[in-house]
């Protein structure tokens, strides 16, 4: 057992909570602000951790996978959500205002390399920051993995995942016209954004319920009523992301460009029984990523929380740690 103890919650390995020694609110440009945290050693392998979504915020439970002796853990809020300013804001959002505000974290904190870690938006993101910036990577570990195209969002919007729960999706799909089903993203757009907050509210929280629902292999089929704030944010940003496409100029672009990721080493974690982002994304990142891990667990689906896919990213954490090209870039 390593000198700080790790705690067992069912078949997961968690460290303990940690404490940030350092939170601050960011101006980023365009009115925004971002709120990023630090934790764990201040002169550790930094590691930044990019939360889901788009719209989802970090929360404490994202500090646990990480040894707090050997890595300086960074999380933040992205534009628009958790206590980043101004809240459910879709102005000046898109893919590329965060890749940037991603690079202005890490030269505002004095960090040549970090590992990037980041599971279903945040393994979107985390592609696309690394591919953007490769030689700022000194790792990914992905979970959940999700490359914004099309396909994907057909699967989640379009009925695929609705044949697993079709009443689940007969209340997601139901509450929009016969005549608008086609394209329910559009059909949410339009009363996500049309400007009556009840509405928006409403129908922010059946978009969050049905992803919510289906999120955790034992989940049920219950996604339950998310506080407003937090859904509306969660709503209309996704909504936002994917009616624009992720702002990615073409289908199929994160594969198309993993080639630069070529030297940086990556770690895929995927539950087997992922109704959100189906397993066959992260295995064709695994088949165009030579030198890339695949770990498919079993008994898991989309969660972080799921207790294989917790036990296995803080593994690999764990792994990496001792590895010499990680520990160099520790301050």
């Amino acid at each position: 057992m390593d000198k700080v103890a790790t705690q067992r919650k069912g078949n997961q390995h968690l460290y303990p909570p940690l404490d940030p020694f350092d939170q601050r609110m960011m101006e980023v440009g365009e009115g925004h602000k971002i709120y990023v945290e630090q934790c764990g050693n201040p002169s550790g392998v930094p590691v930044i951790v990019l939360h889901g979504g788009p719209g989802g915020g970090c929360s404490p439970a994202m500090r646990r996978y990480f040894d707090p002796e050997t890595y300086r853990v960074i999380l933040f809020d992205q534009r628009g959500c958790g206590r980043s300013r101004p809240h459910a804001s879709v102005e000046d959002n898109t893919t590329w205002h965060l890749v940037r505000d991603i690079e202005a974290i890490r030269e505002a904190l004095g960090i040549e390399r970090w590992v990037v870690f980041g599971g279903s938006w945040g393994a979107t993101l985390s592609l696309i920051y690394s591919e953007t910036h490769p030689e700022r990577a000194s790792a990914l570990v992905l979970r959940g993995v999700f490359l914004m195209t099309q396909a994907e969002l057909s699967w989640f919007y379009g009925g695929g995942a609705g044949k697993f729960f079709p009443e689940l999706w007969d209340r997601f799909a139901g509450l929009v016209p016969p005549e608008e089903r086609d394209d329910l993203i559009a059909a949410y757009h339009r009363r996500l954004f049309g400007g009556d907050l009840a509405e928006e509210t409403r129908f922010a929280r059946t978009w969050t319920s049905w992803e919510n629902a289906l999120a955790s292999i034992d989940s049920g089929g219950m996604g339950g009523d998310s506080p407003a704030d937090y859904a509306r944010a969660f709503a209309r940003l996704e909504n936002h992301y994917f009616t624009n496409a992720g702002f990615l100029e073409q289908d199929g672009q994160i594969l198309n460009n993993v080639g630069r990721l070529d030297g940086i080493p990556g770690f895929i974690v995927q539950g087997r029984y992922d109704m959100i982002c189906p397993p066959y994304s992260a295995y064709a990142l695994h088949k165009a990523w030579p030198g890339s891990e695949i770990r498919m667990i079993g008994h898991a689906g989309h969660a972080l929380s799921e207790p294989g896919i917790s036990a296995e990213l803080v593994s690999i954490m764990d792994r990496l740690r001792r590895e010499p090209g990680i520990r160099e870039t520790a301050a």
